[in-house]
């Protein structure tokens, strides 16, 4: 189980990640069951990314696959992710 503790020290991760890299994100952290547990906008965040984050943060969730790999999986022709009408818009 995913507690909003949990959450809060997985955003805190990516928040010191995105600063090293010098980009804003927006970060959305689900629990098991693919229910969002937690997001934040970073300052200068693209209002733009907020769906976008909640939606890879749920289609990862729901196909057990890492946010890393979720472009690989769902190019046209790489795997069924692509013809699935339940993934989220993660574009």
């Amino acid at each position: 189980m995913i507690t909003l503790k949990d959450a809060r020290k997985i955003i805190a991760a990516a928040e010191k990640k995105a600063e090293e890299i010098g980009q804003p994100m927006n970060i959305a952290v689900v629990d098991e069951g693919a229910n969002l547990v937690a997001h934040v906008r970073m300052d200068g965040g693209w209002i733009g990314s907020i769906d976008i984050s909640i939606n890879k943060a749920y289609t990862s969730r729901a196909f057990e696959i890492a946010t890393k790999d979720l472009a690989e999986h769902s190019s046209p022709g790489a795997s069924s992710l692509e013809s699935t009408s339940r993934i989220r818009d993660v574009s």
